[in-house]
């Protein structure tokens, strides 16, 4: 398999991250570790460089088994290790414990070590808050991200889920201790959900940070009808959301037609487009799902058919000022 990946920087960091990320939730619960190390070697060898997962994914198999996963294919080949820029996430409950959970220093510390653990991995490239605390300090935050740090645990922080005002929050606690900050935020962005671009994505470019979009598909209904045959559509309210939206997915589907292109293509592709998005996060369940899109970083959508496909799913912004004048 041929590598034309494209490459961007991370934000204002000097760190190169290929603009598809393969993200991991479905390995382990939905994806047999089979399929999830073909899919990852697949991944590997397209040079997909950027690897996305969370502490606390693995469904059914219990939470930390998609790292476990992750870790035994590092494992295979620990050569591979040095290629590729590891990302996971805390916060998220792991136990039922009060304190194995959210962003206390403790807990901050410990997830870090016990993620290390399951990767088989001495470092974490980019360690990611998978969601707003709003009871931690931002200075109690950044004490133990400091010190993972200093103890070569992580490289870069990151954020997840964020709004723009918590983003700007520690981005200026970071400046003040002169420290470099968040190196990218990871949000919810496609052509369906835009509000990303009403605060968020505005804070990042004005931080210099990198913009990871994660569910650019809005969970299978811009991949077109072939996602039904995936099971994600099954769920009475995924039918009832694309039946709701039922014209605009057909004149979605009609123009990619025009284009040549399937639709989870040039959904990938506008993201890749957008301002500030620096990648975009792809979680296939089988193979095919990964090669059918890795040629969308290459794909160019001129000016005219961007506008055809801001007419079909509007952008949401600017964002209103309330009473600034």
């Amino acid at each position: 398999m041929a590598n034309t990946m494209i490459y961007r920087r991370l934000g204002r960091t000097a760190l190169q991250v290929s603009a598809l990320c393969l993200g991991t939730m479905n390995f382990g619960p939905r994806t047999s570790e089979a399929e999830s190390f073909a899919i990852l070697d697949d991944a590997f060898e397209a040079g997909i460089n950027f690897i996305d997962t969370a502490n606390q994914y693995g469904g059914h198999l219990g939470v930390g088994a998609t790292e476990t996963l992750l870790g035994g294919w590092l494992a295979k080949n620990p050569a591979r290790r040095d290629r590729i820029v590891l990302a996971t996430k805390v916060h998220e409950p792991m136990s039922d414990d009060i304190n194995d959970r959210g962003l206390s220093a403790r807990h901050i510390q410990m997830a870090c070590d016990a993620s290390l653990k399951r990767l088989r991995v001495d470092h974490i490239d980019l360690y990611q808050m998978h969601h707003i605390d709003r009871a931690a300090p931002p200075e109690e935050i950044w004490q133990a991200m400091d010190r993972l740090i200093a103890q070569g645990k992580i490289t870069y922080v990151g954020t997840s889920n964020f709004p723009g005002w918590a983003i700007a929050r520690a981005n200026e606690r970071a400046a003040a201790a002169h420290r470099l900050g968040l190196a990218c935020e990871q949000s919810l962005y496609n052509l369906i959900e835009r509000r990303a671009e009403l605060e968020v994505i505005p804070a990042c470019q004005a931080y210099g940070m990198g913009v990871i979009a994660w569910s650019p598909m809005a969970g299978g209904l811009l991949a077109g009808p072939s996602a039904d045959a995936d099971g994600r559509r099954s769920a009475d309210g995924a039918v009832l959301a694309a039946d709701a939206r039922a014209n605009q997915l057909a004149r979605f589907a009609t123009l990619c037609e025009t284009l040549g292109q399937s639709p989870s293509a040039v959904a990938l592709a506008w993201l890749l487009h957008m301002p500030g998005v620096t990648s975009a996060i792809i979680g296939p369940r089988r193979r095919e799902q990964l090669t059918s899109v890795l040629h969308a970083p290459m794909l160019k959508l001129d000016a005219e058919t961007l506008a055809q496909i801001d007419a079909i799913f509007p952008p949401v912004g600017p964002a209103p000022e309330a009473y600034a004048w």
